[in-house]
C-alpha cells in the first residue's frame, strides 16, 4: 500500500510543478526530479550556511536541479563527489584544483565524466546534497521511484564516509514540502531542507540503515 501512496504523492507534485509552470526547462518533469525555478537561489542559500562553509568534500546526486550546487562546490574549492545517473557507473570525484576555469562544464553530467575520475573508495564526506521530488518536516524525502538516493546515502554510511551527524540536505521549491511522506523501511532521512527563501534544519537522531 505504501508504494501506491508514494506514487500518488509523486503524481501530485509533478502535476503542481507542471500546472504552475515552476520548471526551468522545456522538458516535462514527470518521471524526474524537478529542475525547478528557484533552484539556483536555493543553491546560493545553501552556499551561505555554516554547513557549506565548513565542508571540504561535498557529495551530490546528478540531478539537474543540483547543477548550481555542484558548480558552487568547485568554485569554492571543495572536492566534489557525484553519483552517476542511476549509479550505473558508480561515483565520480572532481578535484577543484584540476578544474580551474572549467567549473561550469564539470558540474554537468557529461563534463563530470570527461573531467573527473571514477572512484571505488570514498573520502570523508562533510555534506550530502540529494535531489528530491518531495520532502516533509520530519526529514522524510521522496524521489522519482528508483531508490537511488537511498542507496547513495546507505552506501556512504556503509563506507564510513558519513555518520549520524553529517548534514544530509535537499534543495526544493516550497511547494515540494508536504505534510507527510509515506515511508518504507529502507528509506533514508535528510536533516536539512533548503528552498530559495529559507533553510530548515531538522533535529532528530539519524538512524544508520
Amino acid at each position: 500500500m505504501t508504494v501506491k501512496d508514494k506514487q500518488k504523492v509523486r503524481e501530485r507534485i509533478w502535476e503542481v510543478i507542471e500546472d504552475k509552470d515552476l520548471k526551468r526547462t522545456s522538458k516535462s518533469c514527470f518521471g524526474r526530479i524537478p529542475n525547478f525555478k528557484g533552484a539556483s537561489q536555493a543553491a546560493l542559500r545553501l552556499r551561505k550556511t555554516d554547513q557549506w562553509q565548513d565542508a571540504e568534500t561535498v557529495f551530490s546526486s546528478p540531478d539537474s536541479a543540483l547543477r548550481d550546487v555542484r558548480e558552487y562546490a568547485l568554485f569554492d574549492g571543495k572536492v566534489l563527489i557525484m553519483a552517476t545517473p542511476k549509479i550505473k557507473e558508480e561515483y565520480i570525484l572532481l578535484n577543484p584544483q584540476d578544474l580551474k576555469g572549467h567549473e561550469k562544464r564539470a558540474s554537468s553530467i557529461e563534463g563530470a565524466f570527461k573531467l573527473g575520475r571514477k572512484i571505488g573508495k570514498f573520502p570523508q564526506v562533510d555534506l550530502v546534497v540529494e535531489g528530491s521530488l518531495a520532502v516533509d518536516l520530519e526529514g522524510n524525502r521522496l524521489g522519482k521511484g528508483g531508490g537511488f538516493a537511498d542507496r547513495e546515502i546507505s552506501h556512504l554510511y556503509s563506507e564510513g564516509a558519513i555518520n549520524k551527524d553529517t548534514p544530509i540536505s535537499s534543495i526544493v521549491h516550497p511547494l515540494q514540502i508536504i505534510h507527510q511522506i509515506p515511508q518504507e523501511g529502507h528509506d533514508q532521512k535528510i536533516n536539512m531542507i533548503i528552498t530559495p527563501y529559507t533553510v530548515i534544519r531538522i533535529s532528530f537522531i539519524n538512524p544508520i540503515k
